[in-house]
């Protein structure tokens, strides 16, 4: 059975890794070999193994018929829709781990395979290695999934165990992860929570069943936390991690992306470093919880080469998936109950005003005051806290 990858960059190149090495045992899972037939990049990669297998021409492997299964690996959103909606068109299933892609199109790209009786698969989009997809879609199809909460971005991940292990600064940790592979040139994306943003979008798709337009999640990223906010955290005996966060409420869901000050009896409190983690609430199931690898070349590419095996043992067979096009309103975040600590200039008499009986924290700080809130309205928070000054803000979960 033949396979093409599009795009030979760091997950595609793991891919062709991961097909080479392991090539044994997939053929015995899959009852033949897989043979990486074609790579589509704009490079030649003169040197590499793969070099006679490079092309530059999508509709190469379009109009190839011996191609059953082919692996997006290029991000963004364009070209990859355009190829990829040519590939599922013309009859070849499509593994991705583009993230941006499947929370842009999955809907379209899924109706897209149904139609031509292949299948578009995704599992690397979401926690890497983890595979928590699979587990939403198959695992878990006899619960009612009443909450997600995720740590799904290693880059942030790593940001905030070293802040909160040294002490740093913000600035320096984003150099240090920048200068070990695990940020990139630009790490936008990540810090600011839009990679995070786009995986709770495809995970509250599925369990939904619905498109979620992650336009309409609010986000917040980690750019603004900084090594006093650190200081807080262990005097309340907490730590800061960004979560994404999905949660059924009557027949919608609530979605967020945010900071949480976490204390050491939530599973994710010990979830440290570039590992990522995610834990589900079932009706049925109650707690259960997804960790591993994920993010890096070969931990993503095993989760891309084991939608690629699933793929190769159904060929001729669509594999459904519920996840239409109509779009599913979430419910207003602004009405959901947090507890909120805040640091302040103002002083006790403000801050009681604004929010009555409050808990200090004293983490040694001058010059401010730390505090939590009694359990309220997002939308109450915002109205009392134009009563004080606020330097900072993080909910707690």
């Amino acid at each position: 059975m033949k396979v093409a990858i599009m795009g030979y960059g760091t997950i595609g190149s793991g891919v062709a890794e991961v097909l080479e090495v392991n090539k044994d045992v997939i053929a015995k899972r899959v009852g033949e070999p897989l043979e990486l037939k074609y790579v589509l990049d704009l490079r030649d990669f003169e040197g590499d193994p793969i070099a006679d297998k490079i092309v530059h021409d999508y509709k190469t492997i379009v109009e190839d018929p011996e191609v059953d299964i082919v692996v997006e690996t290029m991000g963004g959103v364009e070209p990859a829709y355009t190829f990829v909606k040519a590939m599922l068109e013309a009859g070849k299933n499509v593994a991705t781990s583009n993230k941006a892609l499947v929370a842009d199109k999955g809907a379209d790209l899924i109706a897209t395979a149904k139609a031509n009786n292949v299948n578009f698969m995704f599992e690397a989009s979401v926690g890497g290695g983890i595979p928590i997809i699979r587990a939403i879609q198959e695992c878990l199809t006899g619960d009612v999934v009443e909450e997600i909460a995720g740590i799904v971005n290693g880059t942030t991940n790593y940001m905030m165990t070293e802040m909160s292990e040294k002490g740093s600064d913000f600035d320096d940790v984003l150099k240090d992860a920048q200068a070990k592979g695990y940020a990139e040139k630009d790490p936008t994306a990540d810090i600011e929570g839009h990679d995070a943003c786009r995986k709770i979008a495809i995970l509250t798709s599925l369990v939904a069943g619905r498109h979620v337009d992650y336009n309409d999640i609010p986000t917040e990223g980690i750019s603004h936390i900084t090594a006093t906010d650190i200081k807080y955290a262990k005097a309340m005996g907490r730590a800061i991690k960004l979560l994404a966060t999905s949660k059924e409420v009557g027949d919608t869901y609530v979605a967020r992306v945010a900071p949480f000050l976490l204390e050491p009896s939530h599973p994710l409190y010990n979830v440290n470093g570039v590992f990522n983690a995610v834990f589900v609430h079932g009706n049925m199931l109650g707690d259960g919880m997804f960790y591993g690898s994920g993010a890096g070349k070969l931990p993503t590419a095993s989760a891309v080469v084991g939608d690629v095996v699933r793929m190769a043992k159904h060929v001729n067979m669509n594999i459904k998936i519920e996840w239409h096009h109509d779009k599913l309103e979430l419910a207003d975040a602004s009405q959901m109950e947090n507890r909120f600590f805040v640091r302040t200039t103002s002083d006790k008499a403000a801050v009681e005003a604004a929010f009555g009986e409050v808990e200090y924290v004293d983490a040694g700080v001058s010059g401010e005051l730390g505090f939590i809130t009694s359990l309220m309205k997002e939308c109450d928070y915002v109205a009392k806290s134009a009563g004080v000054d606020v330097l900072q803000m993080i909910r707690l979960k």
